[in-house]
């Protein structure tokens, strides 16, 4: 599969999960089966908040029930819904900051602080405000919306 396909079905899913109900009785949360369970942060990237791992991945997706069904029930986390960030995210008014990752310039945000279509499938908070280009050019085109809106 090439990559531009990856993304994009990566893509889909976010927007499918992102219509997910918001009680977390409704929630499918999934297993433990991921790298990182029990540790106290959530590694699903369907979520949002405090209660979030600085690492995300496609791969953790329904893969950290525990730690996220905690982080919500406290108040930490809840879900990463796309209207809402569509409707909050103002592009012009984000500090884009540069383009000094490894990873600028490919096509693909790597900036932790964004969800949608054309995201890379991992994401590190050291990259954050590190490929600008590539996350404006997303934003404008209404591809990304913030993750913290």
């Amino acid at each position: 599969m090439t990559r531009t396909f990856l993304a994009l079905a990566r893509a889909l899913l976010a927007l499918a999960l992102a219509a997910t109900p918001l009680a977390a009785q409704e929630i499918k949360f999934g297993d433990n089966s991921g790298a990182y369970p029990n540790d106290g942060e959530c590694d699903d990237r369907r979520f949002r908040g405090a209660g979030m791992a600085t690492v995300l991945s496609w791969d953790s997706v329904g893969r950290d029930a525990t730690d996220c069904q905690q982080a919500m029930k406290s108040g930490r986390l809840d879900l990463w819904r796309l209207e809402e960030a569509r409707a909050a995210t103002q592009c012009a008014r984000i500090a884009w900051g540069d383009d000094s990752s490894d990873y600028s310039s490919d096509g693909e945000c790597d900036d932790i602080r964004f969800e949608g279509f054309g995201m890379a499938s991992y994401l590190d908070d050291a990259e954050e405000g590190r490929d600008a280009t590539d996350c404006r050019r997303l934003c404008d085109y209404g591809m990304i919306y913030l993750r913290d809106y």
